[in-house]
């Protein structure tokens, strides 16, 4: 009756074991972000984290089945960040693409590791299940929304050419806005490469010695999208 009674006051419902077993898996979480940190993704070893946590690998692999588990609950919480980031903005009223750039890259810089696992290069032998996709989707979809609001359509009769007629008949990927012109799905691709771009040379070190600020190259390709 007691625990119950303070379940109720808290608005948890997970008993004793339920939470002993989340607060077991968040710290297994932390340690493998500190390996990603030392190593990458790549040498991820549960063992190893088994191993500082004074447990057995038997013991942990109770929390999580195998290494591809854990690297997918880091990525889905990696998207889900991000994600909740965006449609954060999107709430807010109409999206701006200015918004959304600089909600990107502080959640980049905030933790390169992080940023790495997901846009970085693919952990050898690992493939994301299904959810991940839908995760940024949910993304994608805040883009589109400001990609959309950013400009006027296409004259009426005009058909689209170039890559944007190719992207007239390719946007599968853009489902959750079927009458979204092809600029608009245009301005949205030009803007997740451009943005990644610039994010993946400068947390790489890319621009180390060059003598410039990547802050301001950054802000000047947000400025070169959202001027039209």
């Amino acid at each position: 009756m007691g625990d119950e009674r303070v379940a109720g006051m808290t608005g948890s419902t997970k008993t004793p074991r339920e939470r002993y077993r989340q607060q077991v898996r968040e710290e297994v979480k932390e340690k493998a972000w500190q390996q990603i940190a030392g190593s990458g993704a790549s040498a991820l070893s549960l063992n190893a984290i088994a191993k500082q946590m004074g447990m057995s690998g038997p013991a942990l692999y109770r929390y999580f089945a195998n290494r591809d588990e854990l690297i997918t609950e880091l990525i889905r919480d990696a998207y889900r960040s991000l994600a909740d980031a965006f449609i954060a903005v999107g709430e807010s009223g109409r999206p701006g693409l200015a918004a959304l750039a600089h909600v990107l890259r502080r959640w980049a810089l905030e933790d390169p590791h992080r940023y790495f696992l997901v846009y970085g290069t693919p952990v050898p032998g690992y493939h994301a299940p299904q959810d991940i996709t839908v995760i940024a989707s949910e993304m994608m979809s805040v883009l589109l929304d400001a990609c959309t609001a950013a400009g006027p359509g296409p004259a009426p009769g005009a058909e689209p050419h170039g890559f944007e007629g190719h992207l007239a008949g390719h946007r599968v990927w853009a489902a959750s806005h079927p009458d979204s012109p092809p600029s608009a799905l245009r301005l949205a691709l030009a803007f997740w490469t451009r943005m990644h771009g610039v994010l993946s040379l400068e947390l790489a070190g890319h621009f180390a010695g060059m003598g410039l600020d990547p802050a301001l190259l950054f802000e000047a390709e947000v400025d070169g999208l959202t001027t039209r």
